[in-house]
């Protein structure tokens, strides 16, 4: 191997990072890390625990044997709270948005007014294709806690990328930044608005 062919594999190896690096970047914008609720810890398990996640897909088969056996057990515990959860977070995870949203609301009527459920059924009502209502879920969110940046964050989601409204979602980033002035994810969002706005 030559001079020249080594520095073609060194150029070819950095855009090929470098491409990675921004492609991820932008679809991290999109949306903000999801921590699974009950203060920054994973809900705890309903029934059973699901096979360790092996598959070449990620796990996906391991999540959905874990919905079919939290569907069972919540067929003769159909109030189990910790249950429902479980199955809106797992649903959420293989982004089964109208098992998502069916969970989350069944979790709401027993525990209502939760500003972090409220954000995800709003994600949820997004991916099923309702922004309308995903939008006022967002508002609630951010009703009951001011400073639930997540909603406004998701708001400005659906605002920019899926309404076209920028102004609107411009007056919600201010609010976000003043909320979350060193937040990264924060400032990459902003990034993606503005050249989402810049290519309209």
């Amino acid at each position: 191997m030559n001079r020249d062919n080594v520095l073609f594999v060194i150029v070819g190896l950095l855009i090929g990072f470098i491409t990675g690096y921004l492609v991820h970047e932008i679809m991290a914008s999109r949306q903000p890390p999801r921590l699974v609720h009950g203060q920054g810890q994973a809900a705890p398990a309903a029934p059973a625990p699901a096979a360790p996640a092996t598959s070449p897909d990620g796990g996906l088969d391991a999540k959905r044997a874990e919905i079919q056996q939290i569907e069972t057990h919540l067929t003769s515990h159909p109030e189990d709270a910790q249950a429902l959860l479980h199955l809106a977070n797992l649903s959420y995870d293989v982004r089964d948005w109208r098992e998502c949203v069916d969970a989350y609301d069944r979790y709401l009527k027993l525990r209502p007014e939760d500003p972090d459920i409220l954000t995800d059924l709003g994600t949820c009502y997004r991916g099923i294709g309702d922004p309308k209502k995903a939008l006022g879920l967002f508002d609630r969110a951010e009703t009951l806690d001011p400073r639930h940046w997540q909603s406004r964050y998701n708001k400005v989601v659906v605002l920019a990328f899926d309404l076209k409204d920028y102004a609107a979602a411009e007056r919600v980033l201010d609010e976000l930044r003043a909320l979350q002035p060193n937040n990264p994810d924060v400032q990459r969002l902003a990034d993606e608005v503005a050249r989402q706005r810049g290519t309209s």
